[in-house]
């Protein structure tokens, strides 16, 4: 008996009389080893196992020319087929479709609801993903795409509200081998029409945050040129959503996995595999409420944490437990709203309708329970013709998170400081004439006063500030027109230096956000007290940056000194540094071809001003893709000058003893020997150049299987011949091989050994914008590893680097 169901079972799976056809008809059934494959072969349906032990046996579907199988949709999920050889999909006498096993046993079907009968009806799968059942006059009888499962492809609409309650769902599969329903599902919020959530059973897992009115938004794939789009539509009476992408577009599908995470995928035909665009949640603290009341995700981190809101502290000792206020409110009609931009909304909020954004301001200071509220416009009206979303809340915020590269102002009540209690006493209010104008004359002298204080402050910080900065003769700087700026104005730019405005921070300090008088964004530098950046590089910066004028090199608005405070204040960019795009493997598609192009060539303009073309010859000596900062059209910036050094007349080299800078960049004689000129600068642009080609970094080898780093890996595929295999994959079908070759040739030439054999910045602008133009050939570089930490060598020989330069033995090869 066994032997013969062995025998049955092979026959059935191996043999090969698979259709291929696009339609299923009365007449013609599928059994397993059969397939409909649509009429462009993208999807396939047949009959699968997802172990390989082939013990049960699922109706799905899946693309058709994609290696691994990959299944969008399952019909008899909660089913297994544990009879193979007696399983049959067809159509049936009322225009069903139904799956049924050994003694006619139904295990799923499709009910066709129009008709009651007839014949004719077909099955067709169709080049979307789409199984359609049609009467013959092509009315659609029943459609997978009604009827979802752990996937939405493109142009599959998820129905998130009919009528007011929650119409659709999908459900995750309950393990990686096991499509049976899951715990984790994804709809509409029951209580809202503006977000969507993600649910572990009954309790909500992960949440969107609440919609602003856009109705299509897109996400564009350089590497691709395909967009992504998602639309809502709202008709009222049902609200629903869809992706779309563009033609010619590689497929994409969103799925939520067992793990209950939603993964927006792409698929890569370099790698043979899916990438992900994006997933939520994409760490712990992401998950539904896990900060606790007043508690966020701060996801501008590195190591995303939970933080309390301005105005909060742990309600314990630790932060698990949520945040307290750490004053109470009095219901004052002076209490204070924080702007905290960026957040994703909290959860549980009031709708209120037809407001502007003063009215939903004043209606969340009227009412003492509420704590928050934001506002939007909606991208259009809806039925009743509102086109505002006022949302206020009452009580606890639950469920927030700080976001990069997206979401909304929250306004956080606080008690106000300045809060002013009504007076009530009727004699104050009757205060005769003669003492009321006693009072304002005193006002007056006071404010007189106080202006008069104010402005010599100003004058003596200012004072102070120019003896700082004027205290080196080489820089120059006593024909230097100083930007000042009083220290209080830059508390209120940067809402006192809170943690939501901080857009990174180093070794030197933090960097903050903030929005000067008059509404110009910049991006302020505080270098920390502990910092080994003192008073000497900041001056160094201030008169550099306020000397130096150049499309290619950050523009200075202003610096303070204040007390222990040193602060630099610069132009806003709001792509910020160059290394959060090239090693993100989720941001770098941003950067195709044209655009790194674009950056090399900028950057190589900004470098020969600074060598020979500004009034000073400036080497920088800490150039790397984290001092090269991005303004809204990914034009780059040159920026931090703390190390920079001015060469005067005729000098073309200089020794120093205190090394600074960042390993992998620093040239071999700089960090061997002290040495350093304009060489110095062109061997650190060689392997910034490197980097921007090949997508990885110079203190990465890990990265480069078989190479001790990205010199070598370099250098091996050149001399081979196979330079076009160091091209960033995300890149390399787009991008002018001619070109990308040249760029490949020049940095070589730059991250050469001897200094004299380098080109000059001139050479190298020259040899990017001719194509023409013959190169030399390079000559191999040394390849430097690291041996052993050099405790006594780095004692005599060496100072730390303020940007945490390792110092080690090196050693040629």
């Amino acid at each position: 008996m066994g032997t013969a169901f062995a025998t049955v079972f092979v026959l059935v799976f191996l043999i090969s009389l698979c259709k291929s056809d696009d339609q299923l008809t009365p007449a013609k059934p599928l059994h397993p080893g059969d397939m409909l494959i649509s009429d462009g072969g993208v999807f396939a349906l047949g009959f699968f196992s997802p172990t390989k032990s082939n013990a049960t046996l699922y109706v799905g579907i899946w693309y058709h020319k994609i290696p691994n199988r990959t299944v969008v949709w399952v019909a008899n999920r909660d089913n297994p087929i544990t009879a193979p050889s007696s399983a049959m999909l067809f159509i049936s006498n009322s225009s069903d479709l139904v799956l049924s096993e050994s003694g006619g046993h139904t295990l799923w079907e499709a009910r066709n609801n129009i008709t009651t009968g007839g014949s004719g009806a077909t099955v067709v799968l169709l080049n979307s993903g789409n199984l359609v059942l049609r009467s013959p006059n092509h009315t659609i009888l029943w459609q997978s795409f009604d009827h979802l499962t752990d996937t939405i492809l493109p142009g599959m609409k998820l129905l998130l509200k009919y009528n007011g309650q929650v119409a659709q769902r999908i459900v995750s599969w309950k393990g990686p081998d096991d499509p049976s329903t899951g715990n984790f599902s994804l709809s509409g919020d029951p209580n809202s029409d503006f977000q969507v959530l993600v649910w572990n059973g009954t309790s909500p897992y992960w949440r969107s945050g609440a919609w602003n009115g856009a109705l299509v938004s897109a996400m564009f794939q350089s590497n691709t040129s395909s967009v992504t789009y998602q639309t809502i539509i709202n008709k009222g009476n049902e609200i629903y959503m869809m992706y779309s992408v563009s033609d010619d577009s590689p497929s994409m599908r969103l799925m939520l996995d067992y793990t209950g995470t939603i993964k927006m995928l792409i698929w890569n035909s370099n790698l043979f595999a899916w990438s992900v665009l994006f997933s939520n949640p994409s760490y712990t603290c992401e998950r539904y409420a896990s900060c606790g009341p007043f508690g966020y995700c701060d996801a501008a981190e590195a190591f995303p944490t939970c933080k309390c809101l301005d105005g909060f502290k742990p309600d314990g000792l630790s932060i698990s437990r949520g945040c307290v206020r750490k004053e109470q409110m009095k219901c004052s009609y002076g209490d204070s709203f924080l702007t905290l931009p960026g957040m994703k909304t909290p959860d549980k909020f009031l709708y209120i309708r037809n407001r502007s954004l003063d009215e939903c301001m004043e209606e969340c200071r009227h009412n003492c329970s509420c704590t928050a509220y934001a506002y939007a416009n909606l991208s259009t009206a809806s039925m009743m013709g509102d086109t505002s979303r006022c949302l206020v809340w009452m009580g606890e915020l639950l469920d927030l998170a700080k976001v990069t590269g997206g979401g909304e102002n929250l306004y956080l009540r606080l008690p106000s400081p300045t809060a002013v209690k009504k007076e009530t006493d009727v004699v104050k209010i009757v205060l005769p004439v003669v003492a009321s104008l006693l009072i304002l004359t005193c006002i007056c002298l006071v404010w007189i006063c106080k202006s008069r204080g104010k402005q010599r402050s100003k004058e003596i910080q200012n004072k102070i500030m120019v003896q700082y900065l004027s205290a080196s003769n080489e820089l120059g700087a006593e024909d230097v027109d100083f930007p000042f700026i009083g220290f209080e104005e830059v508390v209120i730019a940067t809402n006192n230096f809170s943690s939501y405005n901080m857009l990174g921070k180093g070794g030197f300090g933090k960097v903050y956000k903030g929005i000067l008088e008059g509404g110009k964004e910049v991006a302020v530098k505080r270098l920390s007290k502990g910092s080994g950046q003192g008073i000497e590089e900041f001056r160094n910066e201030v008169v550099l940056i306020a000397r130096l004028q150049h499309r290619n090199l950050v523009k200075l608005v202003g610096c303070c000194i204040h007390e222990d405070e040193k602060l630099l204040i610069y132009e806003y960019l709001p792509n910020k540094s160059l290394d959060a795009f090239l090693f993100d493997a989720t941001r770098k598609t941003v950067l195709d071809w044209p655009n790194r192009f674009k950056i090399i060539k900028g950057v190589a303009r900004g470098l020969l001003y600074l060598h020979q073309d500004s009034r000073l010859t400036i080497i920088h000596r800490d150039l790397k893709a984290g001092n090269i900062l991005l303004d809204a059209e990914m034009s780059p910036k040159i920026s931090d000058f703390g190390m920079a050094r001015i060469f005067g007349g005729n000098q073309q080299q200089a020794n120093t003893t205190r090394v600074v800078g960042t390993y992998g960049y620093m040239s071999p004689e700089y960090a061997m020997e002290g040495v350093f000129s304009v060489k110095s600068d062109i061997y650190s642009f060689g392997i910034l150049l490197l980097e921007i080609i090949s997508g990885f970094r110079i203190s990465s080898p890990h990265l480069i299987m078989g190479f001790p780093n990205l010199i070598a890996y370099s250098w091996s595929l050149w001399k081979d011949g196979n330079a076009r295999d160091l091209v960033d994959s995300s890149v390399v079908e787009s991008c002018p091989l001619h070109e990308v070759l040249r760029c490949i040739h020049i940095a070589l030439l730059c991250i050469q050994d001897h200094p004299d054999d380098r080109p000059l910045m001139s050479s190298v602008v020259f040899m990017l914008e001719n194509n023409t133009a013959p190169l030399p050939q390079p000559k191999q570089p040394i390849f430097f590893v690291h041996k052993k930490r050099a405790t006594e060598y780095a004692r005599e020989n060496m100072e730390n680097s303020v940007n945490g330069v390792s110092i080690t033995a090196l050693e040629g090869r």
